[in-house]
């Protein structure tokens, strides 16, 4: 049976989201350093994400560049991954979200 073409790049989105997960991520390993991943503006958005207050569309759309970033693509009409590789990406964002916006978190 033939896959179609979106489900073998999402996967390999999937398997490198996963390696990042593996190498350590929360438990003193890391990403490669390959600079930044997130914007201020995306790391001002995650922050108040994060609170109690009712979000806004810009907001969102941070976080969903945000998660395109980690490899999440949400556009096919049949993902057989769902929802793994999206807490796959989630999990990225926010390894990326504590280790590069310590200034726009509240505290």
């Amino acid at each position: 049976m033939r896959k179609p073409s979106g489900t073998l790049s999402i996967l390999a989105a999937l398997v490198f989201s996963l390696a990042g997960c593996a190498v350590g991520v929360g438990v003193g390993g890391g990403v490669p350093a390959a600079g930044p991943h997130l914007t201020p503006t995306e790391c001002r958005d995650l922050a108040a994400l994060r609170t109690n207050a009712p979000p806004t569309m810009a907001e969102h759309h941070s976080e969903l560049a945000a998660l395109r970033k980690a490899g999440y693509d949400p556009s096919p009409w049949y993902d057989p991954y769902y929802p793994e590789d999206l807490q796959a990406a989630q999990q990225l964002v926010d390894y990326w979200f504590k280790t590069e916006c310590q200034h726009s978190q509240p505290g």
